[in-house]
């Protein structure tokens, strides 16, 4: 029987490899997993490849309000700070 760390590194995974982007938002909201780099870097060693963008964070954060509600604090610049967005091509 798989852990419940292992099946949301599974369902991490899974929605990647669908076409899906994230980033380390996505990651610890929707997924609890806290380690991003960790399952991108398997599926680089597995032979697929991820591209990546830099994107603001509040677009990260509409994305996430589709499942979850993330309100950021009022002074954070939103706009201006950028994260790392993967995915990967089907």
């Amino acid at each position: 029987m798989k852990s419940s760390k292992t099946g949301m590194v599974d369902a991490l995974t899974e929605h990647l490899l669908l076409g899906n982007p994230v980033t380390i938002l996505d990651s610890v909201v929707l997924f609890g997993v806290p380690n991003l780099t960790a399952p991108i870097a398997n599926l680089r060693k597995k032979g697929f490849v991820i591209h990546t963008r830099r994107v603001p964070y509040v677009k990260a954060i509409s994305r996430v309000n589709g499942y979850a509600n993330v309100v950021p604090p009022k002074n954070l610049p939103v706009k201006e700070i950028l994260l790392t967005e993967y995915w990967v091509n089907k």
